[in-house]
Protein backbone atom coordinates (compact mmCIF):
# COMPACT_ATOMS: atom_id res chain seq x y z
CA UNK A 1 0.00 0.00 0.00
CA UNK A 2 1.50 3.40 -1.12
CA UNK A 3 1.77 6.21 1.56
CA UNK A 4 -0.61 8.00 -0.10
CA UNK A 5 -3.02 5.67 -0.21
CA UNK A 6 -2.27 4.87 3.84
CA UNK A 7 -2.97 8.99 4.46
CA UNK A 8 -6.23 8.78 2.25
CA UNK A 9 -7.52 5.53 4.40
CA UNK A 10 -6.38 7.22 7.38
CA UNK A 11 -8.59 10.31 6.31
CA UNK A 12 -11.84 8.06 5.46
CA UNK A 13 -11.66 6.03 8.60
CA UNK A 14 -11.99 9.31 10.89
CA UNK A 15 -14.91 10.06 8.97
CA UNK A 16 -16.76 6.83 8.49
CA UNK A 17 -16.52 6.49 12.27
CA UNK A 18 -19.54 9.08 12.70
CA UNK A 19 -21.92 7.43 10.20
CA UNK A 20 -23.62 4.89 11.61
CA UNK A 21 -24.72 3.83 7.82
CA UNK A 22 -21.07 2.39 7.53
CA UNK A 23 -22.41 -0.71 9.54
CA UNK A 24 -23.88 -2.73 6.87
CA UNK A 25 -23.28 -4.60 3.75
CA UNK A 26 -22.80 -1.66 1.18
CA UNK A 27 -21.64 0.95 3.86
CA UNK A 28 -21.40 4.64 4.08
CA UNK A 29 -20.65 5.75 -0.05
CA UNK A 30 -19.23 9.32 0.89
CA UNK A 31 -19.04 10.32 -3.00
CA UNK A 32 -18.29 8.83 -5.78
CA UNK A 33 -15.12 8.14 -4.99
CA UNK A 34 -14.96 7.26 -1.80
CA UNK A 35 -17.20 4.55 0.04
CA UNK A 36 -16.24 2.69 3.70
CA UNK A 37 -17.76 -0.60 5.86
CA UNK A 38 -16.94 -0.69 9.15
CA UNK A 39 -18.82 -3.32 11.08
CA UNK A 40 -18.65 -4.44 14.42
CA UNK A 41 -18.95 -8.61 14.64
CA UNK A 42 -19.94 -10.69 16.96
CA UNK A 43 -20.21 -14.64 15.59
CA UNK A 44 -20.23 -18.01 17.48
CA UNK A 45 -18.40 -21.21 16.51
CA UNK A 46 -20.63 -24.49 16.98
CA UNK A 47 -19.14 -28.41 16.80
CA UNK A 48 -21.47 -30.89 14.09
CA UNK A 49 -23.68 -31.49 17.02
CA UNK A 50 -24.32 -27.93 17.38
CA UNK A 51 -22.88 -27.55 20.95
CA UNK A 52 -20.91 -23.84 20.85
CA UNK A 53 -17.38 -23.97 20.54
CA UNK A 54 -16.43 -20.47 20.79
CA UNK A 55 -16.95 -16.64 20.29
CA UNK A 56 -15.10 -14.37 17.97
CA UNK A 57 -15.30 -10.14 18.07
CA UNK A 58 -13.50 -8.01 16.17
CA UNK A 59 -13.97 -4.75 13.99
CA UNK A 60 -14.32 -5.05 10.54
CA UNK A 61 -12.86 -2.56 8.29
CA UNK A 62 -13.73 -2.00 3.98
CA UNK A 63 -12.42 1.24 2.90
CA UNK A 64 -12.85 2.27 -1.06
CA UNK A 65 -11.06 4.58 -3.18
CA UNK A 66 -12.62 4.95 -6.87
CA UNK A 67 -10.47 7.64 -9.25
CA UNK A 68 -11.37 10.29 -11.51
CA UNK A 69 -8.73 9.73 -14.51
CA UNK A 70 -7.99 6.39 -14.25
CA UNK A 71 -9.87 2.87 -14.72
CA UNK A 72 -9.17 1.57 -10.99
CA UNK A 73 -10.75 1.36 -7.92
CA UNK A 74 -8.64 0.36 -4.78
CA UNK A 75 -9.80 -1.18 -1.42
CA UNK A 76 -8.04 -1.58 2.13
CA UNK A 77 -9.42 -3.68 4.35
CA UNK A 78 -8.28 -4.79 8.19
CA UNK A 79 -9.54 -6.89 10.66
CA UNK A 80 -9.01 -5.04 14.40
CA UNK A 81 -9.69 -5.54 17.90
CA UNK A 82 -9.68 -9.09 17.87
CA UNK A 83 -11.07 -11.09 20.94
CA UNK A 84 -11.90 -14.86 21.01
CA UNK A 85 -13.64 -16.62 23.48
CA UNK A 86 -13.21 -20.54 24.19
CA UNK A 87 -15.94 -22.02 25.49
CA UNK A 88 -15.63 -26.19 25.28
CA UNK A 89 -11.48 -25.86 25.54
CA UNK A 90 -11.15 -25.07 21.39
CA UNK A 91 -7.96 -23.21 21.12
CA UNK A 92 -8.24 -20.07 19.80
CA UNK A 93 -4.77 -20.47 18.29
CA UNK A 94 -6.22 -23.04 15.50
CA UNK A 95 -8.99 -20.70 14.40
CA UNK A 96 -8.16 -19.65 11.08
CA UNK A 97 -9.84 -16.35 9.79
CA UNK A 98 -10.29 -15.58 6.20
CA UNK A 99 -11.18 -12.81 3.47
CA UNK A 100 -12.03 -14.20 -0.68
CA UNK A 101 -12.45 -10.92 -2.54
CA UNK A 102 -14.61 -11.17 -5.55
CA UNK A 103 -15.61 -9.91 -8.90
CA UNK A 104 -18.84 -9.72 -10.98
CA UNK A 105 -19.63 -7.88 -14.47
CA UNK A 106 -23.04 -6.20 -14.51
CA UNK A 107 -23.39 -7.29 -18.61
CA UNK A 108 -26.57 -5.72 -18.93
CA UNK A 109 -24.92 -2.07 -18.15
CA UNK A 110 -22.08 -2.49 -19.73
CA UNK A 111 -20.77 -1.90 -22.92
CA UNK A 112 -18.87 -4.76 -25.88
CA UNK A 113 -16.22 -6.91 -24.38
CA UNK A 114 -16.36 -5.73 -20.11
CA UNK A 115 -13.25 -7.06 -18.08
CA UNK A 116 -12.17 -6.29 -14.79
CA UNK A 117 -9.31 -7.40 -13.75
CA UNK A 118 -8.76 -8.63 -9.84
CA UNK A 119 -5.07 -8.03 -8.54
CA UNK A 120 -2.96 -11.19 -8.43
CA UNK A 121 -4.05 -12.54 -4.95
CA UNK A 122 -7.81 -11.57 -3.28
CA UNK A 123 -7.42 -13.90 -0.81
CA UNK A 124 -5.88 -13.83 2.66
CA UNK A 125 -6.35 -17.33 5.22
CA UNK A 126 -4.22 -16.88 8.56
CA UNK A 127 -4.21 -17.39 11.65
CA UNK A 128 -6.01 -14.69 14.15
CA UNK A 129 -1.88 -14.31 15.43
CA UNK A 130 -1.01 -13.31 12.05
CA UNK A 131 -4.74 -10.75 11.51
CA UNK A 132 -3.08 -9.19 14.92
CA UNK A 133 0.01 -8.65 13.63
CA UNK A 134 -0.71 -7.71 10.75
CA UNK A 135 -4.51 -6.25 9.87
CA UNK A 136 -4.44 -4.69 7.45
CA UNK A 137 -4.44 -5.16 3.50
CA UNK A 138 -4.58 -4.14 0.23
CA UNK A 139 -6.49 -4.97 -3.46
CA UNK A 140 -6.52 -3.34 -7.07
CA UNK A 141 -8.59 -3.76 -9.22
CA UNK A 142 -8.58 -2.22 -12.85
CA UNK A 143 -10.08 -2.67 -16.51
CA UNK A 144 -8.32 -2.40 -19.64
CA UNK A 145 -9.56 0.34 -22.21
CA UNK A 146 -8.80 0.67 -25.97
CA UNK A 147 -6.22 3.17 -25.56
CA UNK A 148 -8.10 6.30 -26.81
CA UNK A 149 -11.43 7.56 -26.84
CA UNK A 150 -14.06 6.92 -28.84
CA UNK A 151 -17.09 9.14 -29.18
CA UNK A 152 -19.06 6.25 -30.15
CA UNK A 153 -18.14 3.52 -27.33
CA UNK A 154 -17.58 4.92 -23.86
CA UNK A 155 -16.19 1.62 -22.26
CA UNK A 156 -18.43 1.14 -20.04
CA UNK A 157 -17.62 -1.65 -17.47
CA UNK A 158 -19.95 -2.17 -14.58
CA UNK A 159 -19.89 -4.70 -11.70
CA UNK A 160 -19.59 -5.41 -8.41
CA UNK A 161 -17.23 -6.19 -5.94
CA UNK A 162 -18.03 -8.64 -2.55
CA UNK A 163 -16.24 -9.79 0.34
CA UNK A 164 -16.40 -13.18 1.36
CA UNK A 165 -15.50 -14.36 5.16
CA UNK A 166 -15.21 -17.84 6.53
CA UNK A 167 -13.83 -18.49 10.45
CA UNK A 168 -12.73 -22.43 10.84
CA UNK A 169 -11.07 -24.33 13.35
CA UNK A 170 -9.97 -28.50 13.69
CA UNK A 171 -13.57 -29.26 15.15
CA UNK A 172 -15.61 -26.34 14.16
CA UNK A 173 -18.51 -26.38 11.31
CA UNK A 174 -17.27 -23.46 9.27
CA UNK A 175 -18.76 -19.76 9.94
CA UNK A 176 -19.56 -18.48 6.83
CA UNK A 177 -20.41 -15.44 5.38
CA UNK A 178 -20.79 -15.17 1.71
CA UNK A 179 -21.80 -11.00 1.44
CA UNK A 180 -20.08 -9.79 4.15
CA UNK A 181 -19.25 -6.44 2.00
CA UNK A 182 -20.11 -4.83 -1.38
CA UNK A 183 -19.86 -1.91 -3.64
CA UNK A 184 -20.62 -1.44 -7.19
CA UNK A 185 -18.61 0.30 -9.58
CA UNK A 186 -18.45 1.59 -13.05
CA UNK A 187 -15.30 2.09 -14.97
CA UNK A 188 -15.48 4.50 -18.51
CA UNK A 189 -13.49 6.49 -20.72
CA UNK A 190 -16.49 8.47 -22.01
CA UNK A 191 -14.58 11.50 -22.95
CA UNK A 192 -15.04 15.16 -22.53
CA UNK A 193 -18.45 14.85 -21.07
CA UNK A 194 -17.38 13.64 -18.02
CA UNK A 195 -14.30 15.68 -17.34
CA UNK A 196 -11.29 14.06 -17.43
CA UNK A 197 -11.80 11.48 -20.32
CA UNK A 198 -11.33 8.26 -18.35
CA UNK A 199 -12.16 6.97 -14.88
CA UNK A 200 -14.10 4.51 -12.19
CA UNK A 201 -17.24 5.50 -9.62
CA UNK A 202 -19.16 4.00 -6.74
CA UNK A 203 -22.27 4.18 -8.77
CA UNK A 204 -24.75 4.13 -5.17
CA UNK A 205 -23.29 7.01 -4.34
CA UNK A 206 -26.23 10.05 -3.86
CA UNK A 207 -24.90 13.09 -6.25
CA UNK A 208 -26.71 16.43 -5.46
CA UNK A 209 -26.49 19.55 -6.82
CA UNK A 210 -26.86 22.87 -4.24
CA UNK A 211 -28.14 26.03 -4.76
CA UNK A 212 -28.35 28.75 -1.97
CA UNK A 213 -31.09 31.66 -1.55
CA UNK A 214 -28.06 33.62 0.04
CA UNK A 215 -25.50 33.07 -2.88
CA UNK A 216 -25.71 36.57 -5.22
CA UNK A 217 -24.48 34.85 -7.73
CA UNK A 218 -27.52 31.99 -8.46
CA UNK A 219 -30.13 33.13 -5.95
CA UNK A 220 -32.44 33.69 -8.78
CA UNK A 221 -31.79 30.58 -9.81
CA UNK A 222 -32.54 29.06 -6.53
CA UNK A 223 -35.57 30.83 -6.18
CA UNK A 224 -36.85 29.47 -9.18
CA UNK A 225 -35.92 26.00 -8.61
CA UNK A 226 -37.38 26.07 -4.89
CA UNK A 227 -40.74 27.46 -6.37
CA UNK A 228 -40.77 24.74 -9.26
CA UNK A 229 -39.74 22.01 -6.18
CA UNK A 230 -42.28 22.88 -3.67
CA UNK A 231 -44.63 25.36 -5.04
CA UNK A 232 -45.14 24.52 -8.63
CA UNK A 233 -48.40 26.33 -9.06
CA UNK A 234 -46.38 29.70 -8.73
CA UNK A 235 -44.58 28.48 -12.05
CA UNK A 236 -45.47 28.14 -15.77
CA UNK A 237 -46.68 26.21 -17.75
CA UNK A 238 -49.35 26.05 -15.26
CA UNK A 239 -51.53 22.74 -15.13
CA UNK A 240 -53.71 21.16 -12.44
CA UNK A 241 -51.73 18.77 -10.18
CA UNK A 242 -48.31 20.19 -11.74
CA UNK A 243 -45.60 18.17 -9.81
CA UNK A 244 -42.00 18.81 -10.67
CA UNK A 245 -39.01 16.18 -10.76
CA UNK A 246 -35.91 17.09 -8.66
CA UNK A 247 -35.35 17.07 -4.98
CA UNK A 248 -37.32 13.39 -4.12
CA UNK A 249 -37.60 12.70 -7.30
CA UNK A 250 -33.90 11.76 -9.39
CA UNK A 251 -33.15 13.85 -12.55
CA UNK A 252 -30.91 11.71 -14.66
CA UNK A 253 -28.34 13.43 -17.34
CA UNK A 254 -29.15 14.04 -20.94
CA UNK A 255 -25.92 14.21 -23.17
CA UNK A 256 -28.04 14.37 -26.88
CA UNK A 257 -27.02 17.89 -27.88
CA UNK A 258 -30.21 18.58 -30.34
CA UNK A 259 -32.77 17.35 -27.67
CA UNK A 260 -30.79 19.79 -25.41
CA UNK A 261 -31.62 22.74 -28.16
CA UNK A 262 -35.39 21.10 -28.48
CA UNK A 263 -35.68 21.55 -24.56
CA UNK A 264 -34.76 24.80 -24.68
CA UNK A 265 -36.78 26.40 -27.69
CA UNK A 266 -39.72 24.73 -25.97
CA UNK A 267 -39.14 27.14 -22.90
CA UNK A 268 -38.22 30.11 -24.52
CA UNK A 269 -41.40 29.39 -25.95
CA UNK A 270 -43.04 29.41 -22.37
CA UNK A 271 -41.10 32.58 -21.38
CA UNK A 272 -42.53 34.61 -24.55
CA UNK A 273 -45.88 33.16 -24.08
CA UNK A 274 -45.75 34.70 -20.61
CA UNK A 275 -43.69 37.90 -20.28
CA UNK A 276 -43.74 38.26 -23.92
CA UNK A 277 -41.01 39.70 -26.04
CA UNK A 278 -37.78 40.35 -23.63
CA UNK A 279 -34.80 40.09 -26.25
CA UNK A 280 -32.68 43.87 -25.89
CA UNK A 281 -33.06 43.10 -21.99
CA UNK A 282 -30.63 41.29 -19.60
CA UNK A 283 -33.11 38.86 -18.61
CA UNK A 284 -32.53 35.08 -20.00
CA UNK A 285 -35.20 32.37 -20.22
CA UNK A 286 -34.27 30.15 -17.38
CA UNK A 287 -35.69 26.72 -17.07
CA UNK A 288 -35.91 23.79 -14.88
CA UNK A 289 -35.52 20.85 -14.76
CA UNK A 290 -32.51 21.88 -17.12
CA UNK A 291 -32.09 20.97 -20.40
CA UNK A 292 -30.10 18.45 -20.17
CA UNK A 293 -31.94 16.33 -17.98
CA UNK A 294 -34.11 13.47 -19.74
CA UNK A 295 -36.99 14.86 -17.36
CA UNK A 296 -36.85 17.86 -19.80
CA UNK A 297 -38.46 16.29 -23.11
CA UNK A 298 -40.41 17.91 -25.12
CA UNK A 299 -43.54 15.81 -24.55
CA UNK A 300 -42.87 16.57 -20.96
CA UNK A 301 -45.05 20.00 -19.50
CA UNK A 302 -43.43 19.00 -15.50
CA UNK A 303 -40.82 21.93 -15.88
CA UNK A 304 -40.91 25.79 -15.23
CA UNK A 305 -39.55 28.53 -17.02
CA UNK A 306 -39.16 31.31 -15.87
CA UNK A 307 -36.92 35.24 -16.95
CA UNK A 308 -34.06 35.77 -14.53
CA UNK A 309 -30.78 38.30 -14.44
CA UNK A 310 -28.41 36.50 -17.30
CA UNK A 311 -25.52 36.35 -15.51
CA UNK A 312 -27.17 34.74 -12.97
CA UNK A 313 -28.44 31.93 -15.46
CA UNK A 314 -25.29 31.62 -16.84
CA UNK A 315 -23.40 31.21 -12.84
CA UNK A 316 -25.89 28.23 -12.69
CA UNK A 317 -25.29 26.82 -16.14
CA UNK A 318 -21.60 26.53 -15.20
CA UNK A 319 -22.23 25.16 -11.37
CA UNK A 320 -24.67 22.11 -13.33
CA UNK A 321 -21.96 21.53 -15.32
CA UNK A 322 -19.41 21.26 -12.99
CA UNK A 323 -21.20 18.94 -11.27
CA UNK A 324 -21.30 16.83 -14.06
CA UNK A 325 -17.78 16.93 -14.69
CA UNK A 326 -16.51 16.40 -11.26
CA UNK A 327 -19.07 13.49 -10.77
CA UNK A 328 -18.80 11.91 -13.95
CA UNK A 329 -22.10 12.07 -14.33
CA UNK A 330 -22.86 9.98 -17.79
CA UNK A 331 -26.19 9.79 -19.77
CA UNK A 332 -29.08 8.43 -17.72
CA UNK A 333 -27.17 8.84 -14.60
CA UNK A 334 -29.20 10.74 -11.64
CA UNK A 335 -28.86 13.09 -9.18
CA UNK A 336 -30.60 15.55 -6.81
CA UNK A 337 -30.99 19.29 -6.57
CA UNK A 338 -31.53 21.31 -3.35
CA UNK A 339 -31.94 24.47 -2.76
CA UNK A 340 -30.83 26.02 0.63
CA UNK A 341 -31.54 28.89 2.84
Amino acid sequence: MTAALAAEADDLRTECADHPEADSQTGWVKNRFETCVHQPVNLTLYNSKREVLGHLTFDLWVLGFAYDGSRRVDYVSSIENIVPVSVRGDDPATWVLSQQFADNVNLGDSGTNPVITPPADTLRSAPLAEWVAVPQWSLSYTSPDTGGYDSTNSQIVAGRITLAMTLTSPTAVPWIEPDMARSDIRFDYAGPVAGKHKGTVFTDARVELQFSLSDPEVDQSARHILDAQQFPERTFPSWPGKTVPGADEPLHRLINADQQQTNRSQAIKTCNDVWGDYSGTDLQCDEYPFASTKERGADNFRYSARLIDGPDNCSGGRRLNSMYTANRILDGDDFYVTVVP
